[in-house]
């Protein structure tokens, strides 16, 4: 590439050379030039207005004899014009390849024809003859030494230093080394001669016909058919590849097919060619089609009498998947229409080929008929072979070495197909109890058996494996990693200059908590989810259910109503369930993940649809439902929702976190209906260094309204991006699409706080009333003696809080506001969280009816309006300044 680019760099250069100045190119580039096939030299030459003349003759190299022939064969099209090329267009350019079925073995001769590249290297058969143009070298050893090269003559004699001219034109090329040796060894005693041939003669042929260029064509006098073949480019779309011609003398000396060549490497026909032979090419013969099941699918030629068992072997056989005998073919029947037949092929002779016709081979079905498939959360997965009496048990060998170690060992499925419809049925059973030979349920052919998982989110299943047989080295460094994700969430506020970094302790207070959501059967079939579908785990009852209710659903009919179950309450995964053969309430339990400890065992409630449009609920004895005694006295139908109570007050294991400026900080248990002033009570009540205007109350339910908030946000700016309609700014700006996708990375990925803007000197003092719930977190920070001021102004600080101080005070003393400041939207966050704006009017006028207090923070946001490449930082900047707020003032605690 970067020989082309210095040749095309010469020639522009001599473009704009004038004869008084003109400078000669150096005798290294020419030589580089004259490397070049002839066509390319011209193709340069005249794209650039050149005369090859110009160069010493640079078409043609110095070294170059005239019998040396130098050109090569190119790909067709290489060489094809400008405007040609031009009037392609990009969607021609681009457009995909269809995969259509080419005739076969034309893609090998099917090059650009030049002229042809003999090789100076190749060895001359003993029966080569010898003419005018051949060169020898002969070395002479003995009493006289010497190395000569001799050329035979236009009379065909070779003439030798000190011997005399002999005649060889005509000979072989054996008898002529022969011939010298003798010679020499009798002319010259004591001399022996060793002779070689050098260059061979170049010979003129023609290659007419269906050739890609007909014409006459010199190649070296080696050359044969096939060489005379790629010299004129191949063969063309309608030529014959099977009975291509050798006329010498106007007589048929030879005819090559080229199929015994390709497929069978028998090159015997392929004669070394003479001056003045013709290689004819004929027009195609009968073609068919053959595609599908074979190994070599194309359109081949066929010569009379050639039978399907040839023509299959053309094509390489069959695949190992091949079905023939279902074979289709579809001929011309000689009038306006086609006509279709099906055939054994695997038959000898089981039809006669026409033209035109097109054979599909089709592929055996891919259904196992003796064979069971295991899938799921399972060492080995896939088909294991069938037998009569073949047991669940059977499959595994050992439950620790054939399951993942995730697995749900009490809920697997059977799915059996029980028509030719295909519509199934389903067998629950338990791992545990079909190894141990209490439910080893007997299997069919063409059964599938299903593993759960017995995690239902992607995190938790991940968590799990993460934390298996890790060594104490791994677990260490898991734990780097965790720190260093904080440490980059930090450094991400300070960023944006929301303050120094966030508590490590909140970070860890705000962990994920897996959401429970309670759902009727109706909304659990409209596939109202609580976890995004990529969240849920691979092996989860979500993903590999899914499939199996969908054929349900398809299948159910007035006869035999949709065969699923609904399970909410308190169990583990609630949700749709397909309703087993033997279906049982202990076995749907164990479909929902089992009871939670919270589950009312003395009462449950099924409803049941009685009718098409009534409702009936019927209660329930859970305790007594859940013993194998008594498990098959209450019978499970079809939609059978079942509801598990919670145990009447039951109270799970409610905390809340009261740091800072309390006597007794920690963790306290909480009862239901509890306030926080309660609590605070439990905690000794505020020190005397206490803030509690500005306490900071955070709760685990706003925390995730805020990160789907967040996240929402974030998927809007990346949208907005991709669609330019952002801000008009983003083309303009310096800022490139790499940083700004960066920076809503950064932002998704911000953890939201959760604060609840409390007014905590009301609460205690009776005029406010907060129930507080679990994983509550409460900051009473000290007392604050400091105002900030942050965003848009000169120097971004805290000041020494002074009551006489207005706002105007505060935004100079830190330096004043920036140009792209947007002083009609500045506002003060209080300490308690609450965001204030100042009355409308002057801001830098004093007004007694607004007043700052200690540790309130004053914002300049960037003005929307300023054009240049901030305004993505400026969006951004506002998201997290709404759903971090409490950051500023919990990095001092």
């Amino acid at each position: 590439m970067k020989f082309f680019r210095l040749v095309i760099a010469l020639f522009i250069s001599l473009l704009f050379i004038t004869e008084a100045h003109s400078v000669t190119p150096t005798k290294q580039q020419i030589e580089q030039f004259k490397k070049l096939p002839k066509s390319q030299q011209e193709a340069l030459a005249k794209k650039y207005g050149l005369d090859l003349s110009m160069l010493g003759s640079a078409g043609q190299n110095e070294n170059q004899s005239e019998n040396e022939v130098t050109d090569t064969v190119m790909p067709r099209g290489m060489f094809n014009d400008d405007e040609d090329n031009k009037q392609i267009s990009a969607e021609e350019k681009f457009k995909p390849e269809e995969d259509k079925l080419k005739p076969f073995g034309y893609e090998l001769f099917s090059g650009e024809p030049t002229t042809f590249a003999p090789s100076e290297s190749a060895l001359v058969p003993d029966s080569y003859i010898v003419g005018p143009g051949d060169t020898f070298t002969i070395n002479l050893f003995g009493k006289e030494t010497s190395a000569e090269e001799v050329i035979i003559d236009r009379e065909g004699r070779l003439t030798i230093s000190k011997l005399k001219p002999v005649t060889v034109s005509g000979m072989q090329y054996s008898d002529v080394v022969e011939l010298i040796k003798a010679k020499v060894k009798q002319e010259i005693i004591g001399t022996e001669a060793y002779v070689s041939m050098g260059k061979t003669r170049s010979i003129r042929i023609m290659v007419l016909g269906e050739a890609y260029k007909p014409g006459a064509y010199t190649v070296p006098s080696l050359a044969s058919i096939t060489h005379a073949l790629f010299v004129s480019g191949g063969i063309s779309e309608i030529g014959s590849l099977r009975n291509i011609q050798l006329k010498r003398a106007g007589k048929t000396v030879t005819t090559l097919d080229l199929y015994n060549l390709l497929i069978k490497g028998d090159s015997s026909n392929d004669v070394i060619l003479k001056p003045g032979d013709v290689v004819f090419i004929p027009p195609v013969g009968m073609q068919v089609s053959v595609e599908g099941e074979v190994r070599r699918p194309a359109i081949f030629e066929l010569k009379k009498n050639e039978s399907s068992q040839d023509l299959i072997a053309m094509a390489g056989g069959f695949n190992a998947a091949a079905y023939p005998q279902k074979t289709v073919v579809e001929r011309y029947t000689g009038n306006s229409s086609r006509t279709v037949l099906q055939l054994n092929l695997s038959k000898r002779d089981a039809y006669k080929p026409n033209d035109g016709d097109v054979i599909r081979v089709p592929s055996s079905s891919k259904e196992l008929d003796n064979a069971v498939t295991l899938l799921g959360a399972v060492a080995h997965p896939g088909n294991y072979a069938w037998h009569e009496g073949k047991t669940v048990s059977q499959l595994f060998g050992s439950l620790k070495a054939d399951l993942l170690p995730i697995a749900d060992y009490d809920y697997s499925l059977i799915v059996r197909e029980t028509n030719l419809r295909g519509d199934i049925e389903l067998h629950q059973f338990s791992l545990i109890n079909a190894v141990s030979g209490e439910e080893d349920l007997e299997l069919k052919p063409r059964d599938i058996v299903v593993v759960f998982s017995r995690f239902q989110s992607l995190e938790s299943e991940e968590n799990a494996l993460a934390g298996m047989a890790l060594t104490k080295e791994q677990l260490k460094q898991q734990e780097k990693i965790k720190l260093w994700d904080e440490y980059e969430e930090r450094k991400f506020y300070e960023f944006i200059d929301l303050g120094s970094a966030l508590d490590k302790e909140l970070a860890e207070t705000l962990s994920k908590e897996k959401e429970q959501e309670v759902l009727s059967i109706t909304e659990l079939l409209t596939n109202k989810e609580e976890l995004e579908e990529h969240e849920y785990a691979v092996f989860s009852r979500k993903r590999l259910l899914k499939p199996i209710l969908a054929k349900l659903n398809q299948q159910a009919n007035s006869d035999d109503g949709l065969q699923i179950i609904g399970i909410r309450g308190e169990v583990f995964y609630e949700g749709v369930y397909p309703k087993p053969v033997n279906a049982s309430v202990k076995g749907a339990l164990l479909a929902a993940g089992g009871l939670k400890e919270s589950a009312y065992l003395k009462s449950a409630e099924v409803t049941r649809f009685a009718g098409k449009s009534n409702l009936e609920h019927i209660s329930i004895d859970l305790s007594r439902l859940v013993n194998d005694e008594s498990s098959s006295s209450f019978e499970l139908q079809s939609k059978d929702t079942i509801n598990i109570y919670p145990i009447p007050n039951w109270q799970q294991d409610r905390k809340i976190n009261i740091v800072g400026e309390v006597k007794f900080p920690g963790v306290y248990s909480i009862s239901k209906g509890e306030t926080l002033a309660e609590v605070i009570e439990r905690a000794g009540g505020f020190t005397e260094f206490s803030y509690p205007e500005g306490a900071i109350f955070t709760r685990e339910e706003t925390r995730k309204q805020q990160q789907q908030q967040l996240k929402k946000l974030s998927e809007d700016l990346r949208r907005d991006i991709a669609s330019k309609s952002f801000n008009n700014s983003i083309t303009d700006a310096s800022l490139s699409y790499q940083d700004m996708n960066n920076l809503i990375n950064d932002l998704a990925n911000v953890r939201a706080v959760g604060r609840l803007v409390i007014d905590l000197p009301a609460i205690m003092n009776g005029q406010r009333h907060l129930e507080v719930e679990d994983q509550d977190v409460l900051y009473v920070p000290s007392k604050r003696s400091s105002v900030s001021v942050v965003g848009e102004v000169n120097f971004s600080g805290s000041h020494l809080y002074q009551e006489e101080l207005s706002l105007n005070d505060y935004l100079s003393r830190s330096g004043g506001l920036k140009q792209r400041a947007d002083e009609d939207r500045i506002y003060i966050i209080k300490a308690s969280g609450l965001i204030e704006v100042p009355n409308e009017g002057s801001w830098f006028a004093v007004n007694n009816n607004f007043q700052l207090s200690p540790g309130d923070t004053i914002v300049v946001p960037l003005d929307s309006d300023y054009i240049d490449n901030l305004t993505l930082w400026s969006t951004a900047t506002q998201i997290v300044y709404q759903m971090g707020v409490a950051v500023a003032a919990i990095s001092s605690l």
